[in-house]
């Protein structure tokens, strides 16, 4: 059966700065990855935009991507390095004659160490610091912004910064901390909305990343429960000032009664049948169960600003593609104000504290050369892309 999506549907791929770009003064450098890997060259992009440039043009016509903050500013307050500026101008200037717009992302999980020495986001004090790097990003890049995510996944990244200690600064058990984190990163949202409001008519959104997170036993349905809520319903308060909902969504993880993923708990996934990706069980029907919510919750636009899935096996990959869409297409029948699908990753990237290893690209990176290939999913993604539908 061929489905197809309605005029002027958004498509796209999408990556972050940090985990394309070899790394600058920022808080990854260094870090040990799980897979062997030292966070330091990433893939390169800085030497390889144009081919780059290439392979998202053909992936959709909106690519979702930020800045080197690190790169950009090395000092608080500074003026932007006028060098990087005129790169990422150069960069952007062949997508726009290519006819592929930019979903902005303001902060993605790094920032300069400059900023994290003085407390980062943990400290009110230093939103002024932020409003100032997102005034020149939009003095210098607005006018390629066709949407804005102010910030990527902030439930994400104060989970793993402060309560699982995955991310930098690594602390761990911090739960007030966490949710301070959050609130501040919820004010700079809203001073920042002012800011790119008075000089933008761009809509304005974040990404906030979403699961299905289901108990297994009572213990379990416990602490699934209080995930659930602080993951979607906690950590979505502060962001209500919006435009669109920009949604992540990747797993499906069970609580038996601690969470289990394919990393750590492959096993118990298997012994109970459920499937998986490399990192996560997989449940797409759980993305039409995070759509119908934020709709029915928020009646606002939404935009999938990320989903994919972490495999080697390309025709996996392709089946994903086609679970997925099959799930929006169903949410759009039904109602749901689903503007836009932006898949994870356009290429091979450098998945955070796990490693390169760990797989999302529609284009294969090879770590040793960086020579990048286009892959099958790659193909299949760019006919549903020229189609609108599948």
């Amino acid at each position: 059966m061929r489905i197809s999506f309605p005029d002027h549907f958004i498509w796209g791929t999408s990556t972050a700065a940090a985990q394309v770009e070899t790394a600058t003064q920022h808080p990854w450098r260094g870090l040990q990855a799980l897979d062997g890997y030292t966070f330091e060259r990433t893939t390169d992009h800085e030497l390889r935009r144009e081919e780059d440039a290439g392979y998202i043009v053909r992936l959709g016509n909106i690519y979702r991507c930020g800045v080197d903050w690190c790169r950009l500013q090395p000092e608080p307050l500074a003026r932007f390095d006028p060098a990087v500026v005129a790169e990422y101008r150069r960069f952007f200037d062949q997508l726009r004659e290519k006819g592929t717009k930019l979903m902005f992302v303001l902060h993605h999980f790094a920032h300069p160490n400059w900023f994290e020495a003085k407390g980062g986001w943990t400290r009110a004090e230093n939103i002024p610091l932020f409003l100032d790097y997102v005034q020149q990003c939009i003095a210098h890049f607005g006018e390629y912004a066709a949407y804005w995510n102010t910030f990527n996944e902030p439930n994400v990244y104060a989970m793993n910064a402060f309560m699982l200690g995955n991310f930098p600064p690594h602390r761990k058990g911090q739960y007030f901390t966490d949710n301070r984190v959050l609130d501040n990163m919820g004010r700079a949202h809203d001073l920042a909305f002012d800011l790119i409001r008075a000089q933008s008519a761009a809509p304005i959104g974040i990404s906030l990343n979403t699961g299905y997170f289901e108990g297994v036993n009572w213990p379990g349905r416990v602490v699934a429960a209080f995930v659930r809520w602080w993951f979607m319903s906690r950590a979505a308060a502060p962001f209500q000032r919006c435009d669109f909902w920009g949604l992540s969504y990747y797993a499906y993880m069970i609580f038996d009664p601690l969470p289990v993923d394919a990393i750590t708990g492959l096993k118990k996934l298997e012994k109970r049948g459920i499937p998986h990706d490399r990192m996560w069980g997989y449940r797409p029907e759980g993305l039409g169960w995070v759509l119908r919510r934020f709709h029915k919750k928020y009646a606002k636009p939404i935009i999938i600003t990320e989903n994919g899935i972490c495999t080697d096996d390309q025709q996996q990959r392709i089946q994903a593609l086609r679970d997925y869409l099959s799930v929006c297409h169903k949410c759009i029948a039904e109602g749901v104000d689903l503007r836009g699908y932006i898949h994870w990753s356009t290429w091979d990237n450098f998945e955070w504290h796990l490693g390169p290893t760990f797989r999302f690209g529609l284009v294969r990176v090879d770590f040793d050369t960086m020579n990048r290939t286009m892959t099958d999913a790659g193909l299949f993604y760019e006919k549903v892309v020229a189609d609108n539908g599948v």
